[in-house]
């Protein structure tokens, strides 16, 4: 509490007492770094002032507003709840932690976030920042994402919280392993608990805090078919229990691998999109997307069909290639759209 006195990181929602704004805020924080985040809070909040503004949106307008940010579900999930409290709560927030703990997409640090911050109430927050903190501190080699090793330090920062100020004890933490105890190169030197602190005592810093799980991650290979037929480009919407679900793309085929123009058209998921008198005008080089679990490598594949002799998929749409920036697309075909010079030559 002494370092935070003396060490304050202004955020335009610090000091913030409007639950809807702190939850806005913490949402938008959820696998986001602050430089990241901090334009889509403004741009939220300036677009959405209270939570029956945000409800009463379309999905596509949120979705679109969130683009670039990832991780869609915190989108879906912002919007849902947004219409939960506006149905359920009268456009009210909740003011009890068990009732914002039932709120989609609010886990037991959120809940915990809004709970201190808006309400003063005591919860101990508990992110990746105070794991780091609480694990090197103490020296506790216990995972942190196992259930023993959650339920420890659960215990532990709910144990050392300042009851009194839970609100200013909870961002001084946070903000200690955000800019003092940091993943690599921690500021040691200028630490004010290093004669105390386990980790540097016996050289433990780089190894804590510890993980049990290795992230599995694996590949998939997308040719996007952006089919010219006339003026329009066909598009549809994501809708699949999949990623980036409620976004738009391009109708798309996935293969266990690229493959190149004369394997492509010999594909029978090809031929039954492609009419024969499809022409493929020309093919992207491989874009990439690095998400948490997979990978995802992606051509773009650009078709001239003068007529489609049989109908149309219900779920295509028809959009000028002008209009494309209307609608929200996952940040691979944001970035075909914004460099088309990159094509390989057949």
């Amino acid at each position: 509490m002494n370092w935070f006195g003396k060490n304050h990181r202004p955020m335009p929602w610090k000091g913030e007492k409007n639950p809807y704004l702190i939850w806005l805020s913490e949402i938008i924080l959820q696998q986001t770094r602050v430089a990241q985040g901090l334009p889509y809070f403004e741009r939220f909040k300036a677009a959405y002032p209270t939570i029956t503004d945000l409800a009463n949106a379309p999905e596509d307008e949120i979705l679109k507003l969130w683009e670039g940010l990832g991780y869609y579900s915190r989108a879906r999930n912002l919007h849902f709840t947004a219409k939960d409290i506006r149905d359920n709560y009268e456009g009210v927030f909740p003011t009890e932690y068990a009732d914002i703990l039932k709120l989609k997409g609010v886990g037991t640090y959120t809940a915990a976030a809004i709970s201190s911050f808006a309400y003063g109430l005591p919860y101990a927050v508990l992110d990746g920042n105070v794991f780091r903190v609480l694990s090197r501190y103490f020296g506790i080699k216990e995972p942190i994402d196992t259930t023993a090793g959650k339920k420890l330090f659960t215990k532990l920062s709910q144990e050392l919280l300042a009851k009194k100020r839970p609100a200013d004890y909870n961002q001084a933490i946070m903000d200690f392993g955000a800019t003092q105890c940091v993943p690599a190169n921690p500021a040691c030197k200028s630490c004010p608990m290093i004669q105390s602190c386990v980790a540097h005592q016996e050289n433990l810093i780089s190894q804590l805090p510890v993980k049990s799980k290795k992230l599995k991650k694996r590949s998939r290979f997308f040719h996007y078919l952006i089919i010219n037929h006339g003026n329009q480009i066909w598009i549809r919407k994501r809708t699949q229990k999949d990623i980036w679900q409620g976004l738009y793309d391009f109708p798309l085929l996935e293969t266990d691998q690229l493959l190149d123009r004369n394997k492509l058209e010999k594909t029978t998921e090809y031929q039954q999109i492609i009419p024969s008198e499809g022409v493929i005008s020309q093919v992207s080089v491989p874009f990439t997307q690095q998400l948490t679990h997979q990978k995802i490598n992606a051509l773009f594949v650009e078709v001239t069909v003068p007529n489609f002799p049989g109908e149309i998929p219900q779920e295509w749409i028809a959009v000028a290639r002008k209009d494309l920036k209307n609608y929200a697309f996952p940040r691979i075909i944001d970035l075909y759209l914004q460099d088309k010079s990159l094509y390989l030559n057949f």
